[in-house]
């Protein structure tokens, strides 16, 4: 197998059966900022402490883990943080006062951009009324420690590095073979110092100095060019016209909620940041899952993540379906869990593989990301994607769907289930990936192999996608098939997941194929993907709404009544919006339009509470008892399918019906009247750009062209 250029990264990524809540997290003050799979973790005055979790990033290792900027040997104080794009900020901060004042009279501006590397413009401003005379250094160091040791606090195996300094520029190597990673760092007009960086300068009253600081990465001895080099403009630099060219082609929202098009355009601009290219197919994007600590490819959050995001970009779920189907699983390897046909889990590229699940760069752990591989690929077909790409794709399906008969069915009782190989593998391989976030009510851990419930879910619309997808090509004999077996997967389903004397679905079936009888959100995909029957879809939306369920801010992952549940776990009580964008969808399936309704609002209500973005989850405490939602500590923001929910709330709502292979494609709005007249202009259907509005249903939108060559 090739193994992909793509760095990788998550929570439940965590090996040894380590808990993702005990990992350690950047401070409430630290800054992030992100582009492509590079980032840089630092506090609020732009400097970077090894023994913290904070560093410049770079495929998996820490490339810096010391940048600390002293004004005659003394740090600054952080005065403000200002933003722009994703991969930039800038640290207004303060030195001492001068020798003799009370009031400081120098502040310096750090401002940073990172990608492939970092690059820092210091500007220091004399508001004195003599010239300044000041000594500066700015610390610099690389451990190359493994992201994950950084991130979860363990102690770190560092590498042996060689630090080398001359003339203006520090050098630092670490590894051996073909694993080894590199830092450099230079600054024209600097000394460079065993371990920092220095100058000595004069500073005029109300007068400036400048200088620029950049740091190159690179990785088994090639260095990366640098993305924003000093003598280009950094409005012409390759991250700002790559990310001024993805908000010009995503649609335009004009709606009468400030809320709903704040989280909107953040959606956006976070999507952009997150996006990280395919190096087998230049040009070419899939999301990574999240920042700070997850900027590299995984299953799940990019075929969720690119679904959710079909309406505003359809050709990012194809870059995801073809990178995805490249490194599809071809042999049985128990270690990395690899099997054929199986979609991925997760990529790592640090130098020690050791640290990674399976002990290899790719890991394949995951019971959903196959089949929901195959229901993507219909989607893309029916948003228009062009059909040769698509049928193309379609051996890549069938792999898939091989595996789930095959392998995905572990003792043969015609259901998905998942059971680790070995004891580096996730105990559990959905997307509920801690520990005890599979257990029966009363607290008793479900045993594996494990059938959960969204998962046959999945396996049900995988067989209708590839039923309708067998239609698109005219294989009329292959379709019956497929709605066969979707068939009697609903009627199997339906005898044995539900609880009749709760009524509700059971979380999953254990190894004994006991109904683990928790009320969870799981519950909620399958509302989305059609297995739960119509006289049952009210009954599983009034729990999922019930005070048990719903906080306020939305529906937890765990219902109150049940033992395990702590509204500050990370799957047992809280909140996911991503997990409440799934469930609004279903609702809206099965026209239970209130109950969508009040569960959109409520997450966009929760989005004001953070900047208008949607963090990966946040605390599952009632509304009523905390008036703001309580952001989880160790929550990725931004992250990919957070990033993406309020555009599946905003276009799940404005019901857009899509099938261009078959001429249909409507839309029947139901937003919510507090979001006023909504409008979206310039939505992507196969060549052609439409616009959506709420006030105006809309049977015929292939007729409706705002842009683009006639449909």
């Amino acid at each position: 197998m090739t193994e992909p250029d793509l760095s990788v990264l998550r929570a439940e990524q965590l090996p040894h059966d380590a808990d993702p809540t005990e990992a350690s997290a950047p401070s409430p003050g630290d800054v992030t900022v992100v582009e492509g799979s590079s980032f840089c973790v630092s506090d609020r005055a732009g400097d970077i402490t090894p023994d913290r979790p904070q560093g410049v990033f770079f495929r998996d290792n820490r490339i810096v883990s010391t940048w600390r900027l002293l004004v005659d040997d003394l740090p600054l104080e952080p005065l403000s943080v200002v933003f722009g794009e994703p991969f930039e900020a800038t640290f207004l901060t303060r030195a001492a006062p001068r020798p003799g004042c009370h009031d400081a009279s120098l502040v310096v501006e750090r401002r940073r951009m990172v990608a492939n590397g970092l690059r820092e413009d210091l500007v220091v401003h004399n508001y004195g009324r003599e010239p300044a005379g000041i000594s500066i250094q700015l610390l610099v160091d690389a451990d190359f420690a493994d992201l994950f040791d950084v991130k979860d606090g363990r102690p770190r195996r560092v590498p042996a590095v060689d630090r080398r300094c001359s003339g203006d520029q520090l050098e630092l190597v670490a590894g051996t073979g073909s694993r080894r990673r590199g830092t450099r760092v230079r600054a024209a007009g600097a000394t460079a110092v065993p371990g920092a960086l220095a100058w000595r300068v004069i500073v005029p009253p109300h007068g400036q100095w400048r200088a620029s600081v950049e740091v190159f990465a690179s990785s088994d001895g090639h260095e990366e060019a640098s993305a924003f080099p000093l003598d280009q403009p950094v409005e012409q630099a390759r991250p700002t016209l790559r990310m001024q060219d993805w908000r010009s082609t995503t649609p335009e929202l004009h709606c009468g909620s400030s809320a709903l098009a704040r989280a909107v355009d953040r959606s956006v601009l976070d999507l952009g940041a997150l996006r990280i290219q395919d190096p087998e197919r230049p040009g070419s994007d899939v999301v990574a899952a999240g920042a700070p600590w997850f900027m590299a490819l995984f299953g799940r959050d990019a075929l969720l993540t690119s679904w959710m995001a079909l309406p505003f970009d359809p050709g990012l779920a194809l870059s995801t379906l073809q990178t995805l189907a490249r490194h599809q699983g071809a042999v049985v390897d128990p270690m990395s869990e690899e099997e054929p046909g199986k979609i991925l889990h997760e990529v790592r590229l640090g130098m020690d593989e050791s640290r990674a699940l399976g002990g290899s760069s790719v890991y394949y752990g995951s019971v959903d990301s196959t089949p929901l591989f195959v229901m993507l690929l219909d989607q893309v077909a029916r948003w228009g994607a062009p059909l040769a790409d698509v049928e193309r794709l379609l051996p890549a399906a069938d792999r898939a769907l091989g595996w789930v008969e095959r392998f995905g069915d572990v003792d043969g009782d015609g259901f998905v289930e998942y059971a680790r190989k070995t004891d580096r593998g996730l105990l559990n391989q959905g997307w509920k990936d801690s520990l005890d976030s599979i257990a029966f009510a009363d607290g008793r851990l479900a045993e594996p192999p494990i059938a959960l419930v969204e998962a046959q879910g999945y396996v049900y619309a995988a067989y209708l996608a590839r039923a309708h997808l067998a239609r698109v090509f005219a294989s009329t004999g292959e379709e019956g098939s497929w709605r066969e077996r979707a068939e009697e997967l609903r009627r199997r389903f339906n005898e044995r997941f539900w609880l009749p004397e709760h009524g509700h679905y059971a979380l999953a079936l254990d190894a004994e194929k006991r109904p683990v009888d928790s009320l969870a959100s799981n519950q909620g995909h399958c509302l989305w993907t059609g297995i739960v029957t119509e006289d049952r879809a009210r009954a599983v939306a009034a729990h999922l709404l019930s005070p048990a369920m719903f906080s306020g801010w939305g529906v937890r992952t765990l219902a109150t009544s049940a033992a395990t549940f702590n509204p500050v776990s990370y799957h047992n009580g809280s909140v996911w919006p991503h997990d409440n964008a799934v469930l609004v969808a279903g609702l809206v399936r099965y026209g239970l339009v209130p109950e969508a309704q009040r569960v959109a609002s409520a997450l966009v209500a929760a989005s004001a509470s953070f900047g208008g973005r949607l963090p990966e989850l946040f605390c599952g405490f009632d509304r009523g008892s905390v008036p703001r939602p309580v952001p989880y500590p160790t929550s990725c923001s931004p992250q990919a399918w957070s990033a993406a929910t309020p555009i599946s709330l905003l276009t799940s709502l404005l019901r857009i019906d899509v099938c261009l292979p078959h001429g249909r494609a409507a839309a029947h709005p139901v937003t919510p009247r507090e979001w006023g007249r909504v409008r979206l202009a310039g939505v992507p259907l196969g060549e052609s750009r439409v616009d959506v509005d709420s006030e105006t249903p809309s049977p015929g939108l292939l007729g409706r062209t705002a842009a683009g060559p006639p449909a």
